[in-house]
């Protein structure tokens, strides 16, 4: 069946200016989300998912037949729902959620503009504009962590000793560790993304393009493990010759690049013949009055509109003021060394104050490091919570977790504990966020409410922190230390980092 030239560039024409209309208001996330795109091997495919959105809308011409865009009103509801989650990540600097926001709005933005009966017809295509979304590096702790876990196992099941410490794992001749670029995240991203579109372009069924979905999880992700073991079983084997430096990539991404290959071959095999194509056009339209339609595609533009203005109102600087934030006093038994003799400290950039104060405790030697920062009037580049911010911070050379964090109790409040792997050995760190009088260790968490507490007309002051210790051989002992040193400076530390607050100007 032949398409209808008139109805298909309708539907061109009402797709081009939907999306002028949206990435015009949101010009500043489309800049961000392409500049991601051009810069990361991770999300590099994202340059290609609008001009392949394009050509799978003009493969679907002929489906399209005789059909018209016939706005809907309603949808402009997703739409203002997904711009509230772009305005809400812009006033916490969540750059995830605007980028994910950006894409949920222009999806419903453009199953409005074009109705249901185009909509569907073009389902895929839409729902494939996700791919664009730079967003999948939350996996990377739990990927690495069982790329390490399965790394170690099947070098033991191959007569290997290891010895394995977290993510740093040592073998006779060499000390190994899973980095983020070990995790298999870009693997899988780049798996998800060309699985969909052999998936959709070579069945029919929804049945097997969901199994073969499955199968690109599954497979990329068993290929990292097995990559990593390779690559740790190379350099055993011929003493550290192969398998590091630049070929250790190169290793990983033609054993994967294998992997995926084999993986089409097998569902080559799972083919089935095109379906027939629905006679579009001769299904009769029920179009309403012009004047209901443009009426609906004003109610949309002016819902995909609403929220730019919002947030430049919300997000005016707050002008700089003093800001006085001082480390406790020693409590009894301790004492604060003029000589600050532990280099190791945390990353907190944009904060509008910091202190720093190294304590021993009486007749110890091993120093407690505390770092406390304080924030208020939160923007981009200057927000608490922050990927180059923390005590691993990725900005920091030679700093890397020997295991990822997780929360402990102390004398009931919640800290979050890091093992870290420095240029001066291990360090120990405990750290916590104080949000408005509530204490947080999450990242996520203290997200939520800093969003939580500006949607109420409070204010973003915010403050973390942190106790750093040298662990050495003794992680033991460095937590021991620490849980002293908490114990006997936990009500100095929380009016240390509240004291700020009585510098916001009224």
């Amino acid at each position: 069946m032949s398409h209808n030239p008139r109805a298909f560039s309708a539907v061109a024409l009402a797709l081009v200016l939907t999306l002028l209309w949206v990435v015009g208001w949101y010009w500043q996330t489309a800049q961000g989300v392409a500049g991601i795109w051009w810069t990361s091997d991770t999300f590099a495919h994202g340059l290609v998912v609008f001009p392949a959105f394009g050509w799978l809308v003009w493969r679907a011409r002929d489906r399209i037949g005789g059909l018209q865009p016939q706005p809907t009103a309603w949808m402009a509801l997703p739409i203002l729902a997904s711009g509230l989650l772009w305005l809400l990540g812009g006033m916490v600097s969540v750059a995830a959620a605007q980028h994910f926001a950006l894409f949920a709005l222009l999806v419903s933005a453009f199953v409005g503009v074009l109705g249901w009966r185009l909509s569907r017809v073009l389902l895929f295509p839409l729902l494939f504009l996700f791919f664009g979304v730079p967003i999948g590096e939350f996996m990377l702790p739990t990927l690495m962590h069982y790329t390490a876990e399965f790394t170690v196992w099947a070098l033991r099941l191959s007569g290997v000793p290891v010895y394995q410490e977290g993510l740093h794992f040592v073998v006779p001749n060499g000390r190994w560790s899973v980095v983020e670029a070990c995790s298999g995240v870009r693997y899988l991203i780049a798996s998800l993304f060309v699985g969909a579109l052999y998936a959709y372009l070579n069945y029919t069924s929804l049945k097997r393009r969901l199994l073969f979905m499955l199968v690109a999880i599954a497979v990329p992700i068993l290929a990292n493990w097995l990559r990593a073991y390779f690559i740790v079983m190379l350099g055993y084997l011929s003493g550290n010759k192969i398998a590091v430096g630049v070929d250790h990539i190169l290793y990983g991404w033609v054993f994967f690049g294998v992997v995926i290959f084999l993986m089409f071959w097998i569902g080559g095999r799972w083919h089935e013949a095109p379906a027939a194509v629905a006679p579009q056009a001769a299904v009769a339209q029920t179009a309403g009055p012009r004047s209901l339609r443009w009426l609906a595609a004003l109610s949309l533009a002016v819902a995909a509109a609403a929220f730019p203005p919002v947030l430049k109102v919300l997000d005016a600087p707050v002008a700089a003021f003093p800001v006085a934030l001082s480390a406790p006093a020693p409590a009894a038994g301790w004492t604060a060394p003029a000589a600050q003799a532990f280099d190791y400290r945390p990353v907190y950039r944009g904060a509008r104050a910091e202190a720093s104060q190294t304590y021993v405790a009486d007749g110890a030697q091993a120093p407690v490091l505390l770092h406390a920062a304080w924030y208020f009037g939160q923007r981009d580049g200057s927000e608490m919570v922050a990927w180059a911010n923390g005590p691993a911070s990725p900005s920091i050379e030679n700093v890397s977790l020997v295991r990822t964090a997780h929360t402990l109790t102390i004398a009931g409040q919640p800290v979050r504990e890091n093992l870290i792997s420095t240029q001066q050995g291990r360090v120990l760190t405990w750290h916590w966020y104080r949000i408005n009088g509530h204490t947080l260790v999450g990242d996520a968490e203290a997200k939520a409410r800093l969003a939580l507490d500006r949607l109420l007309g409070q204010s973003d002051e915010s403050a973390v922190a942190v106790l750093a210790t040298p662990a050495g051989d003794d992680e033991l002992a460095a937590r021991a230390r620490l849980q002293a040193f908490f114990d006997a400076h936990a009500a100095a530390i929380e009016q240390a980092v509240e004291a700020p607050a009585r510098s916001i100007p009224q």
